[in-house]
């Protein structure tokens, strides 16, 4: 079995779908093999992808505070993405994030694998729909499911929420601080059951 460094090494050369065309850096996850905790989102944004690492930017300082107030140290959870490399359109001279179609999804899908079986989670988030969706399955709803610990076709179990980056578009301040609550109590039942 390949290690993650191993792993890490070989997705940096991935050109399974056209997402490296555009890419500055391939994003894999971050974080020790045997963390009990793996959170699983939809893909790198503009600063991961320019630094090279997961949850560094506006939606990871999010989850950093989320992980903190639901008692989670985010240095003992693995954090990766369901797509490696990030998708983006330009306005200007700012690089938006564009979801990952199913065929990208799909590529990187190995990668994911791959880091669930070095990783051996007890448990894994997935951070809103694109996430949820590459580890149950197309007919997956976040909001059906959210917050219910299930089984999954890794045999790990999952918990489903929205990804840190949908509290940030929250249309004002008293609407972010319930789905900011929402989200840490997520976390909380992650935390149970990790």
């Amino acid at each position: 079995m390949a290690t993650l460094d191993q792993l890490r090494q070989e997705a940096a050369t991935c050109r399974a779908c056209d997402l490296w065309e555009n890419a500055t850096h391939t994003v894999f996850g971050e974080g020790a093999a045997g963390a009990r905790l793996m959170l699983v989102g939809e893909q790198p944004g503009d600063q991961e992808d320019l630094q090279g690492k997961p949850f560094v930017g506006p939606a990871g300082k999010l989850l950093e505070r989320a992980l903190t107030e639901a008692g989670i140290d985010r240095r003992r959870v693995y954090l990766t993405n369901a797509v490696k490399h990030f998708r983006w359109t330009r306005r200007g001279k700012r690089r938006l994030h564009e979801k990952p179609n199913a065929g990208q999804v799909r590529a990187c899908r190995p990668w994911l694998e791959a880091e669930i079986e070095v990783v051996r989670p007890r448990l894994i988030v997935m951070l809103g729909s694109t996430a949820a969706q590459s580890v149950m399955g197309p007919v997956f709803r976040v909001s059906r499911q959210r917050g219910e610990v299930l089984p999954s076709p890794f045999g790990v179990p999952v918990l489903a929420t929205v990804h840190p980056s949908s509290i940030l578009r929250a249309i004002d301040d008293e609407s972010r601080e319930a789905a900011m609550s929402s989200f840490i109590a997520d976390l909380r039942v992650a935390a149970r059951h990790a």
